[in-house]
Formats: C-alpha cells, structure tokens, sequence
C-alpha cells in the first residue's frame, strides 16, 4: 500500500476533499486508512462504571486508501517505489524523486 501510519494525507474525493490530516491506523486487507479528524462519525454510548453518564462520542471512521494522496514537503504526490544500491526498497515522491521516510 502507498500509505502507512503516522503518514499527512490529503482527500482527493468525496465529502471532505481537500482535507489533510494524519493517519492513525491502516487496515492492508480491505486497502482502508483512518484520518485524524476526517469522516467523523457519532457513536451512542450507554451508560456504564466507567462512564457512569453515557453520551454520544465522535469517533472516525475509515476510508478508502484511493480517496488519499500523500502529502510530502507540502504538496499532494503519487507514490513510487525504488530500490537501492544496498538493496533496500523505499517510497519515492512521484513529483520530486525525493524519498519519503
């Protein structure tokens, strides 16, 4: 996948195009990444011990890895892949050749 955790995003699509933000968590086997602070979603908690007054918690919800483009250096790019001389394989911004960390 062209995202990891701790990666800036920008949403290319949907309701919140244009977006950025981090993401938190990335589940490879259905290709979908959680965004801090994108597509909030509100969850109806019962009351419990622990949370003895309930409530209604906002919480994010995923989606999908195409609706994201990585933000490096400030700008949105595509994400290439390269090998180097030691053999390592990295991920390399598309617009500027550099590598992403």
């Amino acid at each position: 996948m062209h995202i990891k955790k701790n990666d800036t995003v920008q949403v290319i699509s949907g309701i919140h195009k244009g977006k950025q933000g981090k993401v938190l968590k990335v589940f490879l086997d259905e290709n979908r990444v959680i965004v801090e602070g994108i597509n909030l979603r509100k969850k109806h908690i019962k009351p419990n011990q622990r949370n003895p007054q309930g409530g209604i918690q906002e919480k994010e919800a995923s989606i999908h890895a195409s609706k994201v483009m990585l933000v490096h250096n400030g700008q949105k790019t595509r994400v290439g892949h390269k090998h180097l001389e030691d053999g390592t394989k990295v991920r390399v911004a598309r617009t500027t050749g550099e590598v992403v960390n």
